[in-house]
């Protein structure tokens, strides 16, 4: 019974292991380095980043959105977003610059 509980753990943890950051999302069938950092004093102002937008634009808005939703949730519990620049901004106005678009945005308690 114990070297099967010890194969066991061996096995789950060799599968959690991955060649990819665990700030890496897959969208659309590639993968997206996504970071979310607070913008300013206030830590419900924040931006993500997510890069490269090269890969496809579609998967890296869905990453973005992923890498808010889940900022939000770890610091206020909640997925409320009031967005500055977000998934849903047009093409045209969504800042992308050196293959990185980022988002804005504010948690809402």
């Amino acid at each position: 019974m114990r070297t099967i509980l010890m194969l066991t753990c061996i096995a789950l943890s060799v599968t959690a292991c991955s060649r990819f950051g665990r700030n890496t999302t897959l969208y659309d069938g590639q993968f997206y380095n996504t970071r979310s950092r607070t913008a300013g004093e206030d830590k419900h102002d924040f931006t993500v980043t997510v890069r490269p937008v090269s890969k496809g634009l579609n998967g890296a808005r869905q990453a973005g959105l992923h890498e808010a939703v889940k900022y939000c949730i770890r610091l206020y519990g909640t997925s409320d977003i009031a967005w500055t620049v977000g998934p849903d901004t047009a093409d045209e106005s969504l800042s992308i610059s050196d293959d990185t678009l980022t988002f804005a945005g504010r948690c809402v308690e």
